[in-house]
């Protein structure tokens, strides 16, 4: 079965049609740039923009950079603050004229690596890290997903939360070489293990291309594997979610 997955990130939303039987890309990856501001109208005009490009008729799984319950927005996260009370299902469908399923963006990851990837039939406590404009997480246990861990809105110093600390856009943004910030994302991790103690950790998002760099400063005894689909497990696990509604 072929369904488009739909990744929204706060800088991009990347989209791609999915074999969701095999996790395998099936056709070209499509990005657009996330509109500024990232209002609800703004971002679901790019949706249909994106299902345009496709030309698809079928359903669309979509992964969301915030909490989500029934399709609606609990938080906006780093999109605008309109979003917050938004049924992002009811407002893509009426906008693209197609059915979807909307799912947390680090969920969405996990799912494709639980199902596919480095998380695939790993018992106990397994959590998903993706690293971007802000620092999503997912958690399984036992292969089954606990909906919307947001572990980067942790707080950790002034009253901040810990993504504006950790984040690859705050790498970015400071001119942090990778050293530096692997330093300052490993606290981030040593913090996660403490309270969670997890069986694995999987990191995803763009900059784990670059893991190489920043490897040698993850110091964290529970183990730490990279997203076998790395940049892509959010197109792939936003596909998948369509089957567990």
């Amino acid at each position: 079965m072929e369904v488009l997955g739909i990744d929204i990130g706060g800088s991009g939303i990347k989209g791609a049609i999915v074999n969701i039987k095999t996790g395998e890309i099936i056709s070209e990856r499509h990005r657009i740039k996330t509109p500024e501001p990232a209002t609800p109208l703004a971002v679901a005009e790019t949706i249909k923009s994106m299902t345009d490009f496709f030309n698809w008729k079928g359903v669309v799984g979509c992964g969301f950079p915030t909490i989500i319950s029934k399709g609606t927005c609990k938080a906006h996260g780093n999109l605008h603050a309109d979003w917050v009370g938004v049924n992002a299902e009811d407002l893509f469908a009426k906008t693209t004229g197609l059915d979807f399923t909307i799912i947390n963006d680090a969920d969405a990851a996990g799912l494709a690596e639980i199902n596919f990837g480095a998380g695939k039939d790993v018992k106990g406590l397994v959590i998903m890290v993706t690293i971007g404009t802000g620092i999503g997480s997912g958690a399984f246990f036992n292969g089954q997903l606990l909906p919307n861990f947001e572990l980067g809105r942790l707080f950790y110093l002034d009253g901040n939360i810990i993504e504006k600390f950790a984040s690859d856009a705050t790498r970015k943004r400071e001119d942090l070489s990778f050293k530096k910030w692997g330093k300052r994302f490993n606290k981030f991790l040593k913090h996660i293990n403490t309270i969670l103690s997890p069986d694995l950790i999987i990191l995803g998002g763009g900059v784990v291309e670059k893991f190489d760099k920043f490897k040698a400063k993850i110091k964290v005894k529970t183990p730490i594997l990279v997203a076998k689909s790395q940049n892509n497990a959010g197109i792939i696990g936003a596909a998948l979610a369509t089957t567990t509604r």
